[in-house]
């Protein structure tokens, strides 16, 4: 078999084994024993050094990953509370904008509510006035025809008088023409019978 057999030299020695029966030099197997475990250990010791530098840059890599993303959300945070800060002012300017409306509607109404209502305080007075000056000219219109009547009732007498007058003088005049139309009748009388 040669060197797959633990039972020969040749065996052992590639099995790295002394075996029961036919032991090698003790001193040159504690060396290689020595040697295999030096290595060993350096092996494992560089295994973990390995191991521990790609744990410390996998680490350092995760502290900067996250410091990044860190900076990230934070940048995001400010960039959103920026954002926010710019709403938050559209929406006072909006609600300011929308009280100074209100407040402008609500001063344009009442100012125009003053005004009709002076409008209306005007058109009372001038209706006043003019109830006034009617009740005036009214009042006017009885005095005069109140003094018309007077005129009137102190004209009547006179006038019945005059009439009167006239007429007693028409009856003296008829009354002269009466012996004036016999007499001249009688003329004419007598001239007929000649």
């Amino acid at each position: 078999m040669g060197k797959g057999d633990k039972k020969t030299k040749k065996g052992k020695r590639a099995a790295g084994s002394t075996g029961k029966t036919r032991p090698a030099k003790r001193a040159s197997a504690k060396k290689a024993a020595a040697k295999k475990a030096v290595k060993k250990a350096a092996k494992k010791t560089t295994a973990k050094k390995a191991v521990k530098k790609a744990a410390k840059k996998t680490t350092a890599k995760k502290t900067t990953a996250k410091k990044t993303t860190a900076k990230k959300a934070a940048k995001k945070s400010t960039a959103k509370k920026a954002t926010a800060k710019k709403a938050a002012k559209k929406s006072t300017a909006k609600k300011a904008s929308a009280k100074r409306a209100t407040a402008r509607r609500v001063t344009a109404k009442k100012a125009s509510a003053k005004k009709a209502s002076a409008k209306k305080a005007t058109a009372k007075k001038a209706a006043k006035k003019t109830t006034a000056k009617k009740a005036v000219k009214k009042a006017a219109k009885k005095t005069t025809a109140k003094k018309a009547v007077k005129k009137a009732a102190k004209k009547a007498p006179a006038k019945k008088a005059a009439k009167k007058t006239t007429a007693k003088k028409a009856v003296k005049k008829a009354a002269k023409k009466a012996p004036a139309r016999k007499a001249t009748a009688r003329k004419t009388a007598r001239k007929g019978r000649k």
